[in-house]
């Protein structure tokens, strides 16, 4: 698959999310690289989270992009802003169990990370794992997911 990935982070993700963009960049799966910021040196470099989890879920929602990945300190503020877009399903992860059933079992489009949290290495290797899986729409999980998306349409 070539994924249009967005990547985003506030100041406490910023070196993560240039090495994450630069990897991404790198791998033949990446079709193109959407960078939401924040930039060093730049007059965004102190966005608050929520304007950037947000902005990477309208970028799924409106199509512009597939999935996205988004680093603050924890990661648990970026997947909680990003999961206010309705149908956009954000997840934290620090492990790779967690990061494959965010794909196989929830259909998870973000992959949020924590810079404070994780070390830059493993969170170099869940990203490359995460890209490598795809949900089955027609998996057991399919019908759990169904009822997350039906509750967001009330």
């Amino acid at each position: 698959m070539n994924y249009r990935i967005v990547v985003g982070c506030d100041d406490a993700g910023l070196d993560y999310k240039e090495q994450l963009a630069a990897d991404l960049r790198a791998d033949p799966r990446v079709a193109e690289v959407i960078d939401l910021g924040v930039h060093r040196g730049a007059d965004d470099v102190h966005r608050p989270y929520p304007e950037i989890g947000l902005a990477a879920g309208e970028a799924i929602r409106d199509g512009r992009a597939d999935r996205a990945v988004l680093v603050c300190g924890t990661g648990i503020g970026m997947a909680l802003s990003a999961n206010k877009v309705p149908g956009v399903r954000a997840t934290t992860a620090h492990d790779s169990f967690s990061v494959e059933r965010s794909i196989l079992s929830n259909n998870c489009q973000v992959l949020a990370l924590g810079q404070r949290v994780v070390g830059l290495e493993l969170a170099r290797r869940l990203v490359a794992e995460w890209l490598g899986y795809t949900f089955d729409a027609r998996s057991a999980s399919a019908a759990k997911v169904s009822l997350i998306s039906e509750y967001e349409r009330c």
